[in-house]
């Protein structure tokens, strides 16, 4: 299992979940684990993804899922498992 994480943050507005939950459907990306909370008006997701089975190249999602953020108004962003352990390790 290939694993990616994904973070969205930035102003909450109604939405948000459905579009990158969709994108990522319709792309074959599964969602393992997903948390997210508002803080005031600020709205913050992290979801762990299966990227094994994904439709297209990593590199294409990437770019649509940052796309998909300044289409609604927050910023996405997807590193691969093993980048994300690398750069948050004490």
């Amino acid at each position: 299992m290939t694993k990616a994480i994904i973070t969205v943050v930035g102003k909450d507005t109604v939405g948000i979940i459905a579009r990158v939950c969709t994108y990522l459907a319709e792309n074959r990306v599964n969602i393992l684990d997903i948390s997210q909370t508002i803080v005031q008006d600020y709205f913050n997701m992290m979801m762990i993804v299966d990227i094994s089975k994904m439709a297209g190249h990593y590199g294409d999602m990437v770019d649509d899922l940052e796309k998909l953020g300044q289409d609604i108004g927050v910023a996405v962003k997807c590193q691969k498992e093993e980048i994300f352990d690398q750069m948050h390790r004490i």
